[in-house]
């Protein structure tokens, strides 16, 4: 996963098939996908059934920051919440946008989303930070 690899530990005697499936399971993914027409199968079919979006125009200046930090915040919620990325310029995009009652103006924002239920909370953000993102995944799950 990111080109980042990640090894079970075979020999040890206490890997069961549930150890094996949790390991499979949180290193599937990408810490952060991309939303298209391509991955949103993938999204929604998802066994993670909180999804984080942070919805920002990619041809920023300040987005390869923005992505650093938002994915060492996945991180921290490997497993629990899946991290998607959703650019605001893609034409694709803007009825996501418009789901979650953004204008363009409030980018970028964080967007989570509980599939079950459809309970969602929205926060626009001056600067994406590892904390901005921790406190409001925190704060959704409790």
């Amino acid at each position: 996963v990111d080109n980042d690899r990640r090894d079970l530990d075979m020999n040890s005697k206490n890997v069961d098939a549930e150890k094996m499936t949790r390991f499979i399971r949180m290193n599937e993914l990408r810490l952060v996908t991309e939303y298209n027409p391509v991955t949103a199968i993938g999204v929604m079919q998802s066994s993670l059934q909180l999804h984080l979006l942070l919805i920002t125009d990619k041809m920023s200046p300040k987005h390869p920051e923005q992505m650093h930090r938002y994915q060492a915040a996945a991180e921290l919620f490997k497993g629990k919440i899946l991290f998607i990325l959703v650019d605001s310029n893609l034409k694709s995009n803007e009825r996501i946008v418009s789901f979650f009652k953004l204008k363009k103006s409030q980018l970028p924002a964080l967007a989570i989303f509980h599939t079950p239920d459809e309970e969602q909370d929205v926060l626009t953000l001056d600067e994406v930070s590892i904390e901005h993102v921790q406190d409001f995944c925190n704060h959704f799950l409790q």
